[in-house]
């Protein structure tokens, strides 16, 4: 009986976890991460007008000599920062990411990033309905994205 007892209870805490694990999944932003153009994975974030901003630091290299490994840092210092999401427009998909911060949280973020061809980085900040966005231009060398 205790051996019952015991499946019973992995079972219902395994429920306990995979609930929500599903909610999260349910942020995944499907049509925005799988767009193929800029302005399709703009409009899947809901973004319909950027303000561009010098409060927006994006620093990358000039030249990428492969474009598998691209460093970037994106710092925001806009008050009230909620998210800063990432596109390269000539990317297969150009939304590479999207970080959301917690109230409170320094809106500073470095990553590593891959780039298919010469581009723009661009660095799209939210906060409350606003966007702002800062770019820099990125020379690749040798495709990253193949």
């Amino acid at each position: 009986m205790q051996r019952r007892a015991f499946i019973k209870t992995l079972l219902a805490a395994t429920t306990l976890v995979l609930v929500p694990l599903r909610a999260l999944a349910g942020l995944w932003n499907a049509p925005a991460f799988q767009a193929t153009k800029l302005q399709e994975a703009l409009a899947g974030m809901q973004i319909h007008q950027l303000t561009a901003s010098s409060d927006i630091q994006v620093l990358a290299p000039d030249k990428a000599e492969n474009g598998a490994v691209v460093q970037i840092e994106v710092t925001s210092r806009i008050p009230n920062t909620e998210s800063i999401a990432i596109f390269v427009e000539h990317n297969p998909t150009p939304l590479i990411a999207n970080f959301v911060f917690s109230g409170g949280a320094d809106s500073f973020l470095i990553t590593r990033i891959k780039m298919a061809e010469t581009s723009d980085v661009l660095a799209v900040i939210k906060v409350g309905n606003q966007y702002f966005s800062a770019q820099k231009r990125v020379e690749v060398l040798e495709n990253g994205c193949g």
